[in-house]
């Protein structure tokens, strides 16, 4: 069969304009990334090397460490008494200091349920920090052949994404679900807090965030300082790091604060930013680090092109949304960029395996309603039937129980070897059942439905 590429070239003259742009576009950005994805492919990692386990599984299995040709980082830890299956992680982030050796432990402790409950796992720091989803999706898949190579060939391989690990474990089964052959890599997967409604949806509210904070503290840039349009995040050469842009933050809106210790101009100005976009005060900072340094990485990846886009968004919930609507900053996305960052960071929803993906009602940083973007799509693409879908109610982000984890994953694991597909009061009877065993609480809500994402955020059209 031809793939979409042949098809378009083959019919020459008769490709209409856009189809055509959209086609020059994907083998453009292809190209670029080209060279990196072979490298991925032919990289081998080094030997492995012994090192002490996190203290949750310290007494029950081995772990090892070892560095790809690409440069990140692969932890991996086999259980002594391996039930033959593997767990391939996808951390979230993405980070913004250079991976290490040590990366992924914190992951490993978070998650030692997998181990304790017989799995074996791996994971990689990918390449480099930053932004790049298809990247980051070659890194996690090159820790699972490290694995294989180097420690032991698994009977079953689950992929376990967390935040925007989650995006990352969608688009990597899109790219390497099977090998060559046609022989599957991956058995099912485990997408938890994922940010499942892609890099241009999953970051507008802070496209807007960046935005609406310009206009009321309009210090990121200062009046006296170079100006440079706010789609960019900050530019390359700033020199401003985490710790000066939550001090920046902190001097408009007093956030760090007790409120009783804030100016009135810093509660107008905090109570303004976090109406209009619809955020807990409480990750004001976080989301400004992302939506500087984050849109600051994006951009460098698309050679300086913007995908964003606020044009025709009505603000509203200020104290005067009017001067709001009439004075914050307006910009026009590339289409190009738009279209790049979305064949990176945009899942199809195309399943080709089981997954079950879990999510908090009260997320406060990936929120709970990424999961109706996700199930429309994996319904648009015809693999409903491989999606299950449950939800639980603390209020953290990625903050799921060992019990909630483990039931997920026993469910997946009936499911890819019984061919029976849980139901969400099925996994939170499986639960209930674990708590004994494992310990933590059971928060399953089976019977929730989240709400059409457009509810929560302002929605674009060219991006629906």
């Amino acid at each position: 069969m031809r793939t979409g590429i042949q098809r378009h070239a083959a019919a020459g003259r008769s490709c209409r304009p856009a189809p055509c742009f959209r086609l020059h576009r994907l083998i453009f950005f292809g190209a670029a990334l080209l060279p990196a994805w072979l490298a991925t492919g032919a990289a081998q990692a080094q030997q492995p090397s012994p090192l002490a386990c996190p203290p949750p599984i310290a007494e029950i299995a081995e772990c090892f460490s070892a560095r790809d040709a690409n440069g990140a980082y692969i932890l991996a830890a086999r259980p002594k008494n391996w039930n033959g299956d593997l767990v391939v992680f996808a951390h979230g982030g993405p980070a913004v200091e250079p991976p290490t050796a040590s990366s992924s432990l914190a992951d490993l402790t978070k998650y030692a349920i997998a181990v304790r409950r017989g799995y074996a796992w791996v994971a990689s720091s990918y390449r480099r920090e930053g932004y790049g989803v298809r990247m980051a999706g070659a890194d996690t898949d090159m820790a699972r052949r490290f694995f294989i190579d180097a420690i032991g060939k698994p009977r079953r391989t689950i992929l376990h994404g967390v935040s925007y690990g989650g995006l990352v474990g969608a688009k990597l089964l899109e790219a390497h679900a099977t090998d060559a052959s046609g022989a599957k890599n991956y058995d099912g997967a485990l997408l938890t807090s994922g940010l499942l409604t892609g890099a241009v949806r999953g970051y507008e509210f802070r496209v807007d965030l960046r935005a609406v904070y310009q206009l009321y503290c309009n210090n990121l840039p200062t009046p006296h300082e170079l100006q440079y349009p706010l789609w960019m995040g900050v530019p390359a050469s700033s020199k401003l790091d985490m710790k000066g842009l939550g001090a920046l933050v902190d001097e408009c809106t007093g956030v760090t604060r007790p409120a009783a210790e804030r100016s009135e101009p810093q509660k107008r100005n905090l109570a303004n930013i976090t109406k209009v976009i619809d955020i807990p005060e409480t990750l004001i900072v976080r989301h400004m680090q992302s939506a500087a340094f984050l849109f600051r990485d994006i951009v460098q990846m698309l050679g300086g092109r913007n995908p964003f886009s606020n044009e025709g968004i009505r603000y509203k919930g200020s104290d005067d949304d009017e001067r709001l609507n009439r004075e914050v900053a307006r910009f026009a996305y590339d289409r190009s960029a738009l279209f790049d960052l979305k064949a990176d960071g945009e899942p199809l929803g195309a399943l080709p395996i089981p997954a079950i993906a879990l999510h908090s009602i009260n997320d406060p940083q990936v929120m709970v309603e990424v999961q109706s973007s996700f199930r429309d799509a994996v319904r648009a693409a015809g693999a409903g039937d491989r999606l299950v879908q449950n939800f639980t109610d603390e209020r953290e982000h990625s903050g799921q129980s060992a019990p909630e984890l483990a039931a997920a994953l026993e469910s997946l694991a009936h499911w890819i070897d019984k061919g029976e597909k849980p139901t969400p009061q099925s996994m939170a009877a499986g639960c209930e059942t674990l708590r004994a065993a494992v310990g933590g609480p059971c928060r399953f809500h089976p019977d929730y439905q989240p709400k059409p994402f457009s509810t929560r955020f302002y929605p674009r059209a060219e991006t629906r």
